[in-house]
């Protein structure tokens, strides 16, 4: 398995350098494959998704449309792919960010009760309770 980073990843998507985007390319569509995949991270995933959005001005539908083919890729794989797929859900129901559904996601998956915020649009998010002073409910 190969691991990729969010540059090579966001330069094969964007295909906006010359140089950068020929080797980013010839990796995704030439050196990466079933046997040998590539490893996104969550990291990389969360990185990509925020880089996308405010810096290409990619809308919600590219942004699920993105997500969604790197889940589907064979020669990809990605971390906590289920939770993944929970956050891109979230972001095509236009109900919260990815990084948003992605936190609640991964407190689901470790056993979290719920996901404590100070953020409201977090709120709209299944997972998330306020976080108030003096409160903390099991």
């Amino acid at each position: 398995m190969i691991g990729l980073d969010t540059n090579v990843i966001v330069r094969y998507l964007a295909q906006d350098d010359p140089v950068q985007s020929a080797v980013a390319a010839d990796i995704f569509e030439r050196r990466l494959t079933v046997e040998r995949p590539g490893f996104v991270s969550l990291v990389a995933m969360v990185e990509t998704v925020w880089v996308l959005d405010r810096v290409y001005g990619l809308d919600a539908a590219g942004l699920v449309g993105v997500v969604e083919r790197l889940l589907a890729a064979d020669a990809l794989v990605v971390e906590c792919e289920p939770e993944v797929y929970t956050a891109m859900e979230a972001v095509r129901e236009g109900i919260g960010s990815f990084a948003d559904a992605l936190v609640a996601a991964l407190g689901a998956r470790a056993g979290c009760v719920h996901t404590l915020t100070f953020d409201r649009q977090a709120l709209r998010l299944p997972g998330f309770q306020a976080a108030e002073a003096g409160r903390v409910s099991p």
